[in-house]
């Protein structure tokens, strides 16, 4: 498909599972939608029938705690929206409506692969309008500690340079850098893990987190060794799945970024907090258009991935 006209799905999907922190049953239906509609979440199953909309932009998050989550819990939210986020931003679907009936999109195996699959099951459809993109113009950079994120200019595409740094020799110092594309997003990023550290089980239980969490839906590590029977996907898993909550939190820009995207030790906190920063000053940004498109595109279909078979510290 080519880059430069909006995205949406052929078809409507429909997955259910539960939440990894709430342990909750959930229904998504995720819906095609017309030109410049974006990325939109349809709360259902509130109190007195009531439903609501949640455009997915930084400025609806709530909470950013081993999370994303948009809306407000009194009125309606969703959380764990990263995962699918990451999705849609991997294969460029621009305009998507998400209907969920429950507090949390559903974890499914710890990544983004079943929404891949589920995305090339139906297929993409090119539209008509030409995209549009933030394009960053100046540098912008935040920090806790030692860990950062920052955001600077680059001519075209978006580029990611993620470093992690964990006190444990099962995971250590790692980093990776992409060039974000559908073909890269599939093969290198996709069926990344969530993963987690045993030792913290009992601290997020108490906190209400982590209530979903199991050997097939995260990466469990133990004190000197990997709990999964299987093992890790990649040597690097970890890195690679904060790469794709990374691509997953800056899709709450509302539309793609053309820019470089560098963080060390980050999170869903700071992933938040450099999109503030990025829009906190209108100098900092430009909204840029591509040229239409007018033929219809047809989804790289993506090969099968395998599902693997507690309840850690959720990254």
């Amino acid at each position: 498909m080519k880059a430069n006209g909006q995205t949406t799905l052929r078809d409507t999907v429909t997955l259910t599972g539960n939440g990894v922190h709430s342990g909750k049953p959930v229904r998504l239906t995720i819906h095609p939608a017309d030109v410049n509609h974006g990325i939109v979440f349809l709360r259902t199953g509130l109190a007195n029938g009531r439903e609501r909309l949640i455009e997915a932009r930084h400025i609806a998050v709530s909470a950013t705690e081993l999370c994303t989550v948009i809306g407000e819990s009194d009125s309606g939210a969703v959380a764990t929206i990263e995962h699918l986020m990451s999705a849609l931003a991997g294969l460029g679907i621009d305009n998507a409506l998400i209907e969920v009936d429950g507090p949390e999109i559903p974890i499914l195996d710890g990544s983004a692969a079943l929404f891949v699959e589920a995305f090339d099951r139906v297929g993409l459809a090119s539209q008509s309008a030409a995209r549009r993109y933030v394009k960053v113009l100046r540098p912008v950079r935040v920090q806790q500690g030692k860990a950062f994120a920052e955001l600077r200019p680059r001519d075209k595409g978006f580029r990611l340079d993620v470093e992690i740094d964990f006190d444990t020799p099962l995971i250590g110092r790692q980093r990776k850098i992409v060039d974000l594309s559908a073909t890269v997003y599939r093969r290198e990023i996709a069926n990344a893990r969530t993963f987690g550290f045993m030792r913290d089980v009992e601290r997020l239980w108490k906190a209400g987190f982590a209530l979903g969490a199991s050997l097939e839906n995260t990466v469990a590590l133990g004190e000197d060794r990997i709990l999964n029977e299987e093992g890790l996907r990649h040597p690097d898993e970890f890195v690679r799945h904060k790469l794709l909550d990374a691509i997953g939190d800056l899709a709450l820009s509302g539309l793609p970024l053309i820019g470089a995207y560098h963080s060390y030790c980050g999170g869903h906190r700071l992933n938040f907090m450099v999109l503030d920063a990025l829009f906190s000053d209108r100098a900092n940004y430009a909204i840029v258009e591509g040229e239409a498109r007018r033929e219809q595109g047809h989804a790289e279909i993506a090969g099968g991935i395998a599902v693997p078979a507690f309840a850690p510290d959720i990254h």
